[in-house]
């Protein structure tokens, strides 16, 4: 149903479901180029799980050029590479600057709002969305409707809605409460398109002992190593940054990480070994607690280890090494000070499992990118439909780089839609 502008020309009209990155940036790419669209969102407003991302600063991008960027993709690279091409890291953080939300670039070449505010960049694709023209319309859509290879519309609370393309935007299973409870696969299984199995990934871990103890301690610049326990010797996972203790596990940036890299993780599969002095190698860790010893040769080891160690996890690692807390540094053990070192450079955690993917930052999984142009995201069976971000079998790292997976598929996405059909 495309609708004239008064110039004897047409206006494809364009339906865009879910308001989160993706569907923004289609939505108002679609309208800026010519498109009249309607933008559905399930909930009360645009951008829900936009204002909770990294933290709530909301890391955008990663300032990287696309072939550093893919290397952060395990999942299908290649067919993010002409989308990725067209709305480069540069791209996008000159369109939101151009919005006027300034952005820095930070370790990683992580970027935020100069504001720390995600609330920033949600409002900014609101107001793209706004001033382009598109009407945001706070319902859930129930069906996509379909007939002989071709999109005819939506149906919206019993009623049918023509429309000449529709765009599925509207996320995975993750973060179920932003709206993300997998409508999208649904409407492309009943198109007849394939959806590969769904898991969590970038979501925290569940390990054993010690981590109930040190539940709440932050460790910064070590290196943790994830590999099947038994195969040892071939790591799956090795990065240098910051994690955390919880009283399930293990969570924080590097473990979202790793956990992109683990495949079905049954009971004692995977081990996690945390190098806590990943700057130093065993001989200067040696150099570095004898001349710890010599300071404080007088004392107890528990007390001793302080510079080296936070305090919590003092006890635990001595007790991993097998050395009396309260022995006194001037009789250490060249043996015992070995033990130390070992249990220094690989702290080993036993992995149980992946917490919910409820509790996932993506989804892994999604609509087969074989089903997809990877220059249009057009399902190559259905004339008019459209599927762009997390709901496409295609996922990354932290850093920023499913954000600009979402920005890029959906710039794509709405681009299409505006085109003159051949």
């Amino acid at each position: 149903m495309t609708e004239s502008d008064g110039t004897h020309t047409t206006r494809p009209t364009v339906a865009v479901i879910g308001g989160g990155a993706s569907g923004m940036m289609a939505a108002g790419t679609a309208a800026a180029a010519g498109a009249r669209v309607t933008l559905y969102e399930r909930g009360h407003r645009c951008g829900r799980k936009l204002a909770i991302t990294g933290k709530g600063r909301c890391n955008v991008t990663n300032n990287c050029d696309v072939s550093e960027f893919l290397l952060h993709v395990p999942r299908n690279p290649k067919f993010l590479y002409a989308s990725l091409s067209s709305f480069t890291p540069t791209d996008t953080i000159s369109f939101f600057e151009s919005l006027g939300v300034p952005l820095k670039t930070e370790h990683g070449r992580r970027v935020f709002p100069v504001s720390d505010r995600s609330r920033d960049i949600a409002d900014a694709l609101i107001r793209y969305c706004r001033t382009n023209g598109v009407s945001i319309i706070n319902e859930r859509v129930t069906r996509v409707v379909t007939e002989d290879g071709a999109v005819r519309g939506i149906e919206v609370c019993g009623k049918f809605i023509p429309y000449d393309c529709v765009i599925v935007a509207c996320g995975g299973l993750s973060y179920p409460a932003t709206g993300s409870d997998g409508d999208g696969y649904r409407f492309a299984r009943e198109a007849g398109l394939v959806v590969t199995d769904t898991s969590p990934s970038l979501v925290p871990l569940e390990a054993g002992e010690p981590c109930k103890t040190l539940a709440g301690l932050t460790l910064k610049n070590v290196r943790l190593t994830m590999f099947e326990t038994e195969k040892s010797s071939c790591a799956i996972f090795s990065e240098i940054g910051e994690m955390l203790f919880t009283h399930f596990g293990i969570s924080g940036p590097l473990v979202l990480s790793a956990s992109a890299r683990m495949g079905d993780l049954l009971p004692g599969k995977y081990t996690a070994s945390i190098d806590l002095k990943p700057g130093l190698n065993e001989a200067q860790l040696d150099k570095r607690i004898l001349s710890d010893f010599a300071k404080y040769i007088n004392r107890d080891l528990i007390n001793a280890c302080s510079d080296l160690l936070p305090s919590a996890l003092v006890p635990v690692v001595l007790k991993r090494a097998g050395i009396d807390e309260r022995k006194k540094c001037n009789i250490v053990t060249k043996e015992e000070r070995r033990a130390l070192i070992m249990t220094l450079k690989g702290f080993k955690i036993p992995i149980l499992r992946k917490r919910p993917i409820e509790e996932a930052v993506i989804t892994s999984g999604g609509v087969d990118v074989r089903c997809l142009n990877p220059r249009t995201m057009e399902a190559k069976t259905v004339s008019g439909l459209y599927f762009c971000g997390e709901v496409i079998d295609v996922d990354a790292y932290t850093g920023g780089y499913n954000l600009q997976i979402a920005f890029s598929t959906g710039r794509a996405a709405g681009k299409a839609t505006a085109a003159p059909k051949s």
